[in-house]
């Protein structure tokens, strides 16, 4: 990983470009940064993605920034998996948000990276005001010496429309789990840290890892999950995963929480890091008339999450 005001090395021989927010690095970004290592390849010369340290909403209008599908350990991981040969790591502040397009291409993909080839959606905006588009890094490149690729969006065979971040946000939020995997091309996943709750999991024979999710990460929307829990090892337990406020013991608005009660294992997992992967909706999140009604119901919940995890691979 590259930061934009730390060394770089010299490119001298040019580079191939792609450069995005990369939120939820789904299988449209898959789609760009395949392109951009092709050409790379043929060009023999490296792949570079340029991406930001934070999502540019969070700066230029903070109070209606949206949630972020993934944290920036998990977004660059996604993005390491993909061959890349590079990831440049632009800062984003005030400063920057006012700086104009010409500048920021003048700055960094040519003074700084080379570039011979720029890859980006057809729908790509950047500068201040979002004003650049692929008519001016088209304008830009012919003054400056790279050519631009402005791909078309990937779509999904049986859905209208394109997939981006903002429908993958949409899906997940609305608990269609199962499109947000397609969108994402994979299961979607909350990292965090299990930290003490009230032990009432425990209490009555179903305890719960409480994963604490930092607050700026989307979660799916409330209700019961069948899925996977993934130990700093890797090691994954088949879960029912409960995101909701836990009607039942609260007649008050509850805290949100995150809770994964482990299929047939007995275990300390304070303090570690955990990763909860969903595969699929078990049901909305309902208050039960007494602590026995929800208790039959989270023993037929564990059944069908033991059911869908069989024979199953978690990574996907």
């Amino acid at each position: 990983m590259l930061h934009d005001a730390g060394p770089l090395p010299d490119f001298e021989r040019g580079t191939a470009v792609t450069i995005g927010a990369f939120d939820g690095v789904h299988i449209g970004h898959a789609t760009l940064i395949a392109e951009t290592r092709r050409l790379a390849a043929e060009l023999e010369c490296p792949s570079v993605l340029v991406t930001l340290d934070r999502h540019p909403a969070t700066v230029v209008r903070p109070a209606s920034a949206p949630p972020l599908l993934v944290d920036e350990t998990q977004k660059f991981e996604l993005l390491a998996a993909t061959g890349i040969d590079y990831v440049l790591v632009v800062h984003f502040d005030g400063e920057r948000s006012l700086e104009g397009s010409e500048e920021f291409v003048r700055e960094v993909i040519v003074d700084q990276l080379h570039a011979r080839f720029v890859v980006v959606g057809e729908d790509f905006h950047f500068g201040h005001r979002r004003k650049g588009d692929v008519a001016l890094l088209e304008t830009l490149g012919a003054e400056c010496g790279f050519k631009v690729v402005g791909m078309k969006l990937v779509g999904i065979a049986g859905l209208d429309g394109p997939v981006t971040s903002t429908r993958a946000r949409y899906a997940l939020a609305s608990g269609d789990v199962e499109l947000a995997a397609r969108l994402l091309g994979r299961l979607p996943e909350i990292h965090g840290f299990v930290e003490h709750g009230d032990h009432r999991g425990r209490t009555i024979g179903f305890p719960t890892a409480n994963v604490a999710v930092p607050g700026d990460i989307l979660l799916p929307d409330d209700g019961v999950y069948a899925g996977w829990y993934l130990r700093p090892d890797h090691e994954a337990h088949a879960a029912a995963i409960n995101i909701g406020r836990r009607p039942t013991f609260y007649e008050e608005t509850g805290l949100l929480l995150v809770e994964a009660h482990l299929i047939d294992f007995d275990g300390d997992l304070y303090g570690e890091s955990a990763r909860v992967r969903i595969a699929a909706r078990l049901r909305g999140e309902v208050r039960f008339d007494g602590i026995e009604a929800l208790k039959r119901q989270l023993a037929i919940d564990v059944e069908h999450t033991r059911e869908i995890c069989a024979g199953r691979d978690p990574g996907r």
